[in-house]
């Protein structure tokens, strides 16, 4: 079995609708794809619906929080999504991105990019807008040459000269609410150290304690050294290792399935969980 357990539609800031995606993610080769779009599950009914036979769909989101000033990103998978508080937590995270985006475009304008907030707007359409729109309204007028570029201290990164703060949730909640609401969870890409600042190891064990489920282990963003020292981590932890493309579509150089996990984890992921089921193909709403 190919499983991939982290990727993105037009419902966030991925480039394919979730239609579109689920469609990919079975031509790509995938048994198994969790659509995991930022602070939303706005896309799992398109793709439930598209869903190739041969093909299960995971429903999930990537959840945006904050520990000690430094941003991680918590994967939720087979929760209940009509849950009342870890829906109106999602709604908070999701109603601050505009007026964050809208004041990111003008600390851009402050430093002479000529950004507008229509061009963003344009960009991210339906989705959520969040910073991977501005990265490529950037790349776009020529600023940057690529999306990741956008996230260095220069521009978008973490504590950069035109980042601006969002709601996060605090991750020990929202380990909390996913639990209560019968899902999985997994941090995400934990020493993508290109991306900012990453929590500290005594961090990580004490969201273990907490009831963390799992890490991202095999991602774009780690290299061979931090394979590894997470493999360890994991196993001293008593933690579940993953591995999944963060597929963007066009926006990131990641294909679909260049990182995958391993059968026997997902397996233990979804006898886990209890908030909804993996919806096979072809077609079908999620059941809870």
């Amino acid at each position: 079995m190919r499983i991939d357990l982290h990727t993105h539609s037009t419902a966030s800031d991925g480039t394919d609708t979730p239609a579109g995606l689920v469609r990919n993610a079975a031509a790509a080769g995938l048994d198994v794809v969790a659509l995991t779009d930022h602070d939303t599950t706005r896309g799992h009914a398109e793709a439930a619906a598209a869903l190739p036979a041969g093909l299960t769909l995971v429903t999930g989101a990537e959840l945006s929080c904050r520990l000690d000033g430094v941003g991680l990103h918590l994967l939720g998978y087979l929760f209940d999504p009509e849950e009342p508080e870890l829906l109106h937590r999602r709604e908070l995270v999701r109603d601050d991105r505009v007026p964050r985006a809208r004041a990111m475009v003008a600390r851009l304008r402050e430093l002479d990019v000529p950004v507008t907030w229509e061009r963003v707007a344009r960009i991210a359409g339906e989705g959520s807008v969040g910073r991977p729109h501005i990265a490529e309204a950037l790349v776009e007028l020529g600023v940057v040459s690529s999306v990741s570029d956008a996230f260095t201290p220069a521009w978008l990164a973490d504590g950069g000269r035109a980042h601006v703060e969002k709601y996060e949730l605090d991750p020990f909640t929202a380990i909390s609410l996913v639990k209560a609401a019968g899902g999985v969870t997994v941090l995400a890409h934990p020493l993508a150290v290109k991306r900012g600042r990453t929590v500290p190891e005594e961090a990580l064990a004490a969201l273990a304690a907490h009831g963390l489920d799992g890490i991202e282990v095999d991602h774009m963003d780690h290299d061979d050294a931090a394979r590894t020292r997470l493999r360890g981590l994991a196993a001293d932890l008593g933690l579940l290792v993953t591995g999944s493309s963060d597929y963007h579509g066009s926006r990131k150089t990641c294909a679909l399935g260049e990182y995958t996990t391993d059968p026997e984890i997902y397996g233990e992921i979804t006898r886990r969980a209890s908030g909804a089921f993996p919806v096979p193909g072809a077609g079908g709403a999620p059941r809870r």
